[in-house]
């Protein structure tokens, strides 16, 4: 037996269910626009040394205070900034720090050099985080499939 339905109290939950919903995607775009600025800020700390005007003896020594459970993340965020060209910096707020996290990896792993920059982009912006991860883990085995073929001498010739 069917309980009786509550067409009003349904629309109410439901209405909850989808203001909540949309709050934490605020949250998360909030979040990620935070983390793209703090990428900024560290390596900032680390270049200009500002870590010394709190008495601490390395940047290290900063990141051990400022990130007591891991100082993983803060290297994984400072990683974004430095290995990524301008043109993907201004679009990290849009994408977010994990797909950045992967954008990095693929400039890192071409120096900067032939890095399709704009359909990266474009598929950062368009795939969920999971799928654009396998495809940067795609293009990445790819890649290094290719450059240990180039290396590898064929011993037929």
């Amino acid at each position: 037996m069917l309980p009786k339905l509550n067409r009003k109290r349904a629309q109410i939950v439901l209405t909850k269910i989808d203001e909540i919903l949309a709050w934490e995607r605020r949250k998360a775009l909030e979040r990620d626009i935070h983390f793209v600025e703090l990428s900024r800020y560290l390596c900032e700390v680390r270049a200009g040394q500002y870590w010394r005007v709190e008495n601490l003896k390395s940047f290290d020594e900063f990141l051990e205070r400022r990130f007591p459970e891991s100082r993983r993340k803060a290297y994984y965020l400072m990683s974004i900034h430095e290995h990524l060209p301008p043109e993907v910096k201004r679009e990290l707020k849009q994408v977010g720090w994990s797909k950045g996290l992967e954008l990095a990896k693929l400039a890192r792993r071409r120096d900067g050099q032939d890095f399709d920059c704009a359909t990266w982009l474009h598929k950062a912006r368009e795939m969920p985080k999971e799928q654009f991860r396998r495809e940067v883990a795609r293009d990445r085995a790819l890649g290094d499939h290719l450059l240990q073929t180039i290396q590898e001498p064929n011993p037929g010739h």
